[in-house]
């Protein structure tokens, strides 16, 4: 029997509750209508993370930091590495420190264990700052990490930040409000520096395989400079700094768009929503950045650096675009700002999108996406497992794009599979990001390997 057959997909129901969070986009619907922003049903094994995890994918690429997590082992184990972030110096966020709470813990209560590892932690590695992350078990137990936190800070001189990524029934989402409530209380224990002219801080991008420092080479051609990096490659000195910057340009809007608002309500500092996924949200990104600083410099370099990446780039997408020509793509991101990406860099290749939907998506995210879509294309929030795999078959698709979770989904069905999340090692962002992307869409679909499938050997 082979895994189609185990899985009895054809066959498999969907759960009453789950219902109003699918749409499917069809000519005749005169109204758009999705059920979304709830918390996942009882039994449907949602494919969202924990509020401990949302707040450790935020804030772990801070590298000169020191990261400890006050709970459990398996939470850290379960979160180290997650993020592919690199760094281009400091390397201790790379390091998973754990006050590794036990029975005994539970019943005498872990805040001699979070203090002792806090100073033994300290003294050794001389961070810049410290996060500590409070996880379920000391929300149970009831741990004062806030006042064990505030003892450190006043012995060893260093900001020591609890982020309060307690919850059983929270979403990963709330964790991304933890992280950027700590990140803003750094900041603002900081004096305010001078404004800096012609100045941005890149929020919600975690230098995933290097993509900030693309980023980064493509505002000094254009004459911006670039104050801090929140959080990819981030420097606990630079982000003390943030408020000195003009503008705040936000890439992942669902994970710190949270902080822009907070800086813009303290400080001033106005934000854009923009996306560096695929070549027209990238040009989009630049101009609308080179049009906030009305600088005629900026604006003239910004067109050159334009003209020259897309020329340089286009034929090699094209050529790839001939053999995708029609081909089909399920898309499922955590944010929903991904998914828009996806779907026009998709659209770029000659593809579809035929299933598509996120973890944290609201209501016009998801009117976005079915206008983006073409008719009968399935949209769907909080997936699970079965869910995805169901319209995956249902819908034929050629490939399916999503993060470490729904990876396992892909291989059992016989589907190609890209990695657009967090745990990727090959940087998808910019001019240079979208050739990469066409080459991996194209090395997976194209692949002889799928006639041999037994879903191939069913449906042909």
């Amino acid at each position: 029997m082979d895994i189609l057959e185990r899985l009895n997909l054809e066959n498999a129901t969907l759960l009453e509750e789950r219902r109003k969070q699918i749409f499917v986009k069809l000519k005749q619907d005169g109204q758009f209508d999705i059920s979304c922003n709830r918390q996942s049903a009882a039994g449907s094994v949602s494919q969202r993370a924990c509020v401990f995890c949302g707040s450790r994918v935020v804030l772990y690429p801070i590298a000169d930091a020191l990261h400890l997590v006050h709970g459990p082992v398996g939470c850290a184990a379960f979160t180290w590495d997650i993020r592919g972030s690199l760094s281009s110096g400091a390397s201790l966020y790379r390091k998973s420190f754990n006050t590794d709470l036990r029975e005994i813990d539970v019943i005498r209560g872990g805040e001699i264990k979070l203090y002792d590892s806090l100073v033994e932690l300290i003294d050794k590695y001389k961070p810049k700052a410290a996060f500590v992350y409070s996880t379920c078990i000391v929300g149970l137990i009831g741990d004062d990490v806030n006042a064990v936190c505030r003892k450190v800070e006043r012995e060893k001189g260093i900001p020591v930040i609890p982020v309060k990524s307690v919850g059983f029934s929270g979403t990963k989402k709330d964790g991304y409000h933890a992280a950027c409530d700590s990140l803003f209380s750094l900041i603002k224990a900081a004096p305010r520096p001078a404004p800096v002219q012609n100045s941005i801080n890149i929020i919600g991008d975690f230098n995933l395989a290097g993509e900030v420092w693309i980023l980064k080479r493509y505002f000094e051609r254009m004459g911006v400079r670039v104050i801090a990096t929140m959080t990819g490659d981030g420097r606990i000195d630079e982000i003390r700094q943030s408020p000195a910057a003009a503008l705040n340009i936000v890439q992942c809007s669902g994970s710190m768009g949270y902080l822009a608002k907070l800086m813009q309500g303290e400080y001033g500092i106005p934000f854009i929503k923009v996306s560096f996924f695929g070549i027209d949200d990238t040009v989009s990104a630049l101009r609308d950045t080179a049009g906030f600083f009305k600088d005629p410099d900026i604006i003239e370099n910004t067109e050159e650096l334009i003209a020259e990446e897309t020329a340089r780039v286009m034929p090699v997408i094209k050529s790839y675009a001939a053999d995708l020509a029609g081909k089909r793509a399920a898309v499922y991101t955590g944010g929903a700002f991904k998914a828009f990406s996806l779907i026009r860099s998709l659209e770029l290749l000659g593809m579809k999108a035929v299933v598509a939907g996120s973890q944290t998506g609201d209501k016009d995210d998801y009117r976005q996406m079915s206008d983006m879509c073409e008719n009968g294309s399935i949209i769907v929030d909080d997936a699970n497992t079965l869910e995805l795999a169901k319209f995956i078959l249902e819908k034929d698709a050629d490939i399916f794009i999503g993060g470490v979770k729904e990876r396992p989904i892909a291989h059992k069905l016989g589907v190609g599979f890209c990695d657009h999340n967090h745990e990727r090692k090959i940087a998808l962002s910019g001019f240079e990001g979208m050739v990469n992307f066409a080459k991996e869409v194209h090395s997976s679909v194209m692949s002889p390997v799928w006639q041999f499938v037994p879903r191939r050997k069913k449906n042909h």
